[in-house]
């Protein structure tokens, strides 16, 4: 069993895995989809509804203003969460090497909603996001796609195709085309951090 640290998450992100801690067995566990899904940065779909939340202004949207309030936000589930203590300190500690950021929505200096994920070159892997507030997350992940249009940045990975993310404009792709556009998106001279 691979190690679960900084290092080795850094390396699996590289190579197109990604970890998710399994509640039923207390283990971290590693995943490699085939097929992936991700989210085109000129494809995402913005709804006439967020599309008016964004111009009302709702929410304030901050970077890595609270990064572990995200990923608290991201675990407090009813269905159970595949984010544990263990996890959220290896991202805690990534987030603190410059790796690892938070997109956040906050409403009256409070944190409504959030998404997460690591950055790497030109790469960013989503991990979650979590509202308390309607289209709290939503808002944030248009943050994130404006930030990662900014910067030069060339793909934003969402790992599992759900009808929201869909509905956002995420596209599934085979694991060998998403390994070439992982590829490619190591070697753009992007930073995510201003």
């Amino acid at each position: 069993m691979l190690p679960f640290n900084m290092e080795t998450v850094v390396l699996a992100y590289q190579n197109g895995i990604f970890p998710m801690y399994y509640e039923d067995t207390d283990e971290i566990l590693w995943f490699q989809p085939d097929p992936r899904a991700i989210l085109p940065l000129y494809n995402f779909h913005v709804s006439h509804s967020l599309a008016k939340t964004l111009r009302r202004q709702l929410f304030e949207i901050r970077f890595d203003t609270d990064f572990q309030g995200v990923m608290l936000g991201c675990a407090d589930r009813e269905e159970g969460t595949w984010i544990s203590d263990q996890f959220i300190q290896v991202y805690c500690q990534l987030h603190r090497a410059g790796l690892a950021h938070s997109v956040e929505a906050w409403q009256q200096g409070k944190l409504v909603g959030g998404t997460y994920g690591v950055a790497l070159r030109g790469a960013f892997m989503a991990e979650s996001m979590f509202h308390r507030e309607t289209d709290a997350s939503k808002a944030a992940l248009a943050g994130l796609v404006a930030r990662l249009k900014a910067r030069g940045c060339t793909l934003l990975d969402v790992q599992y195709l759900t009808p929201h993310l869909k509905s956002l404009g995420a596209i599934e792709i085979s694991h060998e085309q998403y390994l070439i556009k992982l590829q490619s998106a190591l070697s753009v001279n992007c930073s995510f951090s201003p």
